[in-house]
């Protein structure tokens, strides 16, 4: 038994006991899904070639990009160039949350902000509704971010040019990621990263994906996105049991809102999201 760690064209590369193998997927696949970077498979050696024999069942997936049995997604965000956007944020943690995956939240370029800045308002946003947040700056220590990365399977998120190639090249400089000065005429970065794979990094697994360029609502329920938040897990109940906390009588998280429990601005977040949900509509990071 392996996992996929990297795929290129129709060539996977299949990690197992500490070794690499270049496999082909058989042909009886495609009674299955399509592999992707994160499966646990069965493979063995035939005439030479390694070949993908059975996909092992999924604890999770991510569409777009596809990726598979993750426990977390960083939300990498800078606090400038590009600016930090907490309606970003909100809509990844939305979109992580539903498919059962812990969002992390880590802002780069710290050190060139001070304490006044609005940021440290959102942070402490985050952190009292129950969001692990990790600031780091040029030259910081990576120790909690290290830490946080252990024995787990991670995926990046996030705007490009908020520095996620080069966190990655700080974690470990065997990566020799490119990087990309910002654009400053689109006030953006250019997109580095051509494919998906895992990298062995602090004792754990981390993806660097060319995903999340828009987000796709479209495969999620609004009704079961509120059991996957957080923010709404409120110690009181709603007077109906289908409640969407969003024009319902005596609804608990409206309550929250107003007496400060649950963040007034995730909640305003979730109500701009609840009509994207079920649309074939994609929304342009």
């Amino acid at each position: 038994m392996g996992k996929i760690i990297k795929i290129v064209s129709n060539r996977y590369t299949v990690y197992s006991e500490g070794q690499s193998y270049d496999a082909i997927a058989m042909g009886k696949l495609r009674l299955q899904d399509r592999p992707v970077v994160g499966d646990e498979v069965e493979f063995e050696l035939i005439e030479e070639q390694y070949c993908i024999q059975k996909i092992l069942k999924r604890r999770n997936q991510l569409y777009r990009p596809a990726i598979s049995n993750v426990d977390q997604a960083m939300i990498v965000m800078s606090a400038v160039e590009p600016d930090f956007s907490n309606i970003l944020v909100d809509r990844l943690i939305f979109l992580i949350s539903y498919n059962d995956i812990e969002p992390v939240i880590v802002i780069t370029k710290m050190d060139l902000i001070d304490e006044t800045n609005e940021i440290n308002q959102y942070i402490e946003d985050y952190k009292k509704s129950g969001y692990k947040v990790i600031c780091t700056g040029f030259g910081d220590d990576l120790t909690e971010l290290k830490e946080t990365l252990k024995d787990k399977v991670t995926v990046l998120a996030g705007q490009s040019g908020v520095g996620k190639s080069s966190l990655l090249n700080r974690l470990d400089k065997r990566f020799s990621l490119q990087t990309q000065e910002i654009s400053k005429a689109l006030g953006r970065g250019k997109h580095t990263t051509r494919h998906t794979e895992l990298y062995q990094v602090a004792g754990g697994w981390l993806a660097d994906t060319p995903g999340f360029s828009s987000l796709d609502f479209s495969r999620i329920d609004s009704k079961l996105l509120i059991e996957k938040l957080k923010d709404f897990r409120v110690d009181d109940s709603c007077r109906f049991n289908d409640c969407q906390h969003i024009n319902e009588p005596d609804c608990a998280v409206k309550r929250g809102v107003e007496d400060g429990t649950v963040s007034s601005l995730r909640y305003k977040n979730y109500l701009d999201v609840v009509p994207l949900c079920n649309q074939r509509k994609e929304w342009e990071l």
